[in-house]
């Protein structure tokens, strides 16, 4: 039997790994396999058809993959590309989305609508995963979501629809940590056809806590039902805090600094965007990143109001507006308080967003906070690049990104917050105590990091090395997952045995 995308007709192992749900663990556990492999000596490349995520990553060649595919290309010790995660969509709206295909905007579309591009998306997946897997010693593949949601079956890209047009083996995860996994395993077979159950190879218990010996029974009577074998039990891995979410599902559990002296309020938006932005800032001890969830006022006692990006700028002010944060931000301000903006965060402080030709909603213009004296059109191509920035004040080396669509003008950026490549970035209010840029990943920079919040009174800690924290806790999580996983039985299956 071969398997697509290798010219020399071999049949390249791979493994893809399923959910019984959303939030699983399959995101971290696919990236700690690629770290374990990739340690045992395997060109591991990762995969994932299609990703639903507004927090997104930019490749070499200038596109954008989700977050989660990035990190699990760290993993692996490559860059991200393109082809890793051919389909990626951004919600724009309770029912609406930006399509990225390759790596680049293909369109928006409603969901409904969306389910009729499948078939030619599924295409662009076949044809990424050929070049992807022509790369690799093992390919590592994330499913979306669940199998079991047989109503969206039809036309399927993400889960058992790519496995069959691929050829892939499957592994089901499933999460003990939210009760029902025993359910959610039995129901999971129990709703797919027969083709799809024999592809499932076996099953791994993931965020398990306590004595496994008291779950060794519930093993047994999964084996009599299912005929599968349990490929480990994981237990709880605290150090998942340490490395960047996929979706904004964590966000609603709060996921913060640990009750640091300085305080930074950060409103969660609708349409958040790459707030991986916050990982930095939620490592430093002395630091506490406090997410300020819809019904709530934005802290009074925050030290920074921190608005991060926007996938619906717009539509997100007007969110804030609701919520009356506008005027808590007022309040702040006249307490003080110094506020930041990132992206469409940045945006959102100007006097006016205008989206004439609708690219994140129905287009329109609205009037913006007024913090800063600029104005934000959005039109044109989205700007996607990596690249290096000196801070105005400082003059410290930033390495980040970009990822927005839109030209921001005004008196207001003739001061400043960075320079990109000798070009003005961003824009700092008269009194110094507003400001903000498009520059994603700027807290990432260790030694500028430090002197922004020393600038704001706080106690950075002089020895935290964000990239390094990240690839202990990358190495740990394959250890981890080598302790409690059967790797060798996973190497047999990805080969096809």
């Amino acid at each position: 039997m071969t398997q697509r995308g290798d010219p020399g007709g071999r049949r390249v192992p791979a493994l893809m790994l399923q959910g019984t749900g959303s939030d699983v663990g399959k995101s971290l556990v696919t990236a700690g396999l690629c770290r374990a492999f990739t340690r045992r000596g395997l060109a591991v490349r990762p995969f994932k058809p299609q990703n639903m995520s507004n927090n997104a990553a930019v490749t070499a060649e200038g596109g954008e993959i989700g977050r989660a595919q990035a990190l699990q290309a760290r993993a692996c010790g490559v860059a991200p590309a393109a082809d890793m995660n051919p389909v990626l969509l951004k919600p724009q709206s309770a029912t609406g989305a930006q399509i990225i295909v390759q790596g680049r905007v293909f369109g928006s579309a409603q969901a409904r609508d969306y389910h009729a591009l499948k078939p030619q998306l599924l295409a662009k997946v076949l044809e990424s995963w050929d070049r992807l897997s022509a790369q690799a010693d093992l390919m590592l593949v994330e499913g979306a979501g669940s199998p079991a949601e047989i109503n969206l079956r039809q036309g399927d890209i993400a889960n058992m629809g790519f496995a069959e047009a691929a050829d892939v083996p499957v592994v089901l995860v499933g999460d003990i940590d939210r009760g029902g996994v025993l359910a959610a395993i039995v129901g999971t077979l129990a709703l797919l056809p027969d083709s799809e159950r024999a592809r499932i190879k076996g099953y791994v218990i993931n965020k398990f806590r306590g004595d496994v010996a008291l779950f060794e029974p519930a093993i047994a009577m999964l084996a009599e039902r299912t005929g599968l074998p349990c490929l480990g039990v994981i237990p709880h891995f605290p150090g998942a805090a340490k490395l960047p979410a996929e979706d904004a599902v964590v966000l609603e559990r709060g996921r913060a600094g640990g009750g640091g002296a300085f305080r930074i309020a950060v409103p969660r938006l609708p349409n958040i965007s790459n707030f991986d932005d916050l990982d930095p800032l939620n490592a430093e001890p002395d630091v506490e990143v406090v997410i300020v969830r819809p019904g709530t006022p934005l802290l009074r006692d925050a030290d920074l109001l921190l608005l991060p990006g926007s996938k619906a700028t717009i539509a997100d002010l007007a969110a804030f507006r609701a919520e009356g944060w506008d005027i808590d931000l007022q309040a702040h301000l006249r307490a003080g308080g110094r506020v930041l903006g990132l992206c469409g965060g940045y945006q959102m402080l100007g006097r006016r967003i205008a989206d004439p030709e609708g690219i994140e909603g129905p287009p329109g213009e609205a009037a913006g906070l007024g913090h800063l004296d600029i104005e934000t059109v959005l039109l044109g191509d989205k700007r996607l690049v990596e690249l290096r920035a000196e801070d105005e004040i400082s003059g410290l080396t930033i390495t980040g990104y970009e990822m927005h669509i839109g030209r921001t003008t005004g008196p207001a950026a003739q001061r400043p917050f960075l320079r990109l490549d000798g070009r003005p970035e961003g824009a700092v209010s008269a009194d110094g105590r507003v400001a903000g840029c498009y520059l994603h990943g700027l807290f990432g920079a260790d030694a500028w990091r430090r002197h922004y919040l020393e600038s704001l009174g706080a106690t950075p800690d002089p020895l935290l090395d964000h990239g390094a924290s990240v690839e202990t806790a990358l190495d740990d999580l394959a250890a981890h997952l080598a302790a409690h996983l059967d790797l060798d039985r996973l190497w047999e299956i990805a080969r096809g045995r």
